[in-house]
């Protein structure tokens, strides 16, 4: 059974973005194609609320979906379509943006700060213009295994038959929660031409081949090789991570801030849209 090996380290750069969000870019355009279908990952932890209560007034969003996940703190959100609420910790919001829709989400300032992720995730060609929704993920929604030392919480995907509670998409991403204790081992098979990779955010993560051992620390992003299977183990203080993987589309991206097309000429008519108000195509959904 072949296993996935570590291709990458990425250290995430700090980067500014929405009305002055100091945040960790993880990546983003330049590595679209080493990571399809994924577009962009950005950790925006942050204790300082001066760093982060300006949050991200309307933008617009067309041909992705958006996977906002929240540990600590809140973020309100709202949109063009009428729909608002909050993340809270714990939960998950997957907005599928579809044929388009101006968005809004604006961190609430709380005594510990704030902790999440957010993920872009391409939509294929066929189904950049599908009717928007979302999906807002509970809590105690989400399966939350414990075995061998690793406490799998499953937001996409499966491990070990628990299935996680976002359903019906068009793509088959993965997406785990993973904590894992000192030198404790984990491992789950894969589908072997998906694209995965991992991102560390508490400890170190041991890594190995055949020869040697690698790490990857605090903050970095793995990216790994195809495979049949991935194995990897907490170091001294154990470790915890973010698993993601996803089906490769192996479709041209055409890429202008929020809104992600295959052409040129799709990218023209998006902007001409938002200038004469035609960019908000149909109702949302919401499950």
């Amino acid at each position: 059974m072949s296993t996935r090996k570590l291709l990458k380290v990425i250290s995430i750069k700090l980067t500014v973005e929405g009305a002055g969000v100091q945040l960790g870019r993880g990546f983003g355009p330049g590595e679209a194609r080493l990571l399809d279908p994924f577009l962009l990952f950005d950790d925006f932890t942050n204790t300082d609320e001066s760093a982060y209560r300006q949050g991200f007034p309307m933008h617009p969003h067309r041909g992705i979906e958006t996977v906002t996940y929240i540990l600590k703190g809140e973020v309100s959100h709202k949109d063009s379509l009428g729909n608002e609420g909050s993340i809270k910790a714990g939960e998950v919001q997957w907005m599928t943006a579809g044929s388009g829709i101006m968005h809004e989400e604006m961190p609430i300032v709380h005594e510990e700060g704030i902790q999440g992720f957010q993920l872009w995730l391409n939509l294929p060609q066929k189904n950049k213009m599908m009717t928007p929704r979302y999906q807002e993920i509970k809590s105690e929604m989400i399966p939350c295994l414990t075995q061998d030392g690793c406490t799998v919480r499953v937001i996409a995907g499966e491990y070990t038959g628990a299935k996680g509670p976002v359903q019906g998409l068009v793509t088959t991403p993965t997406y785990l929660d993973i904590q894992i204790g000192e030198r404790s081992p984990f491992s789950i098979p894969t589908e072997e031409e998906d694209s995965f990779f991992i991102y560390v955010f508490e400890g170190r993560l041991s890594l190995r081949d055949d020869r040697s051992e690698f790490w990857v620390g605090k903050n970095e992003i793995g990216v790994l090789s195809g495979g049949k299977h991935f194995t990897c183990a907490g170091g001294k203080d154990g470790a915890r991570l973010l698993l993601i993987g996803g089906k490769k589309l192996k479709e041209e991206v055409a890429w202008r801030g929020s809104i992600v097309m295959n052409t040129e000429e799709e990218l023209i008519q998006a902007v001409e849209e938002l200038n004469n108000d035609t960019f908000i195509k149909k109702t949302t959904g919401r499950s």
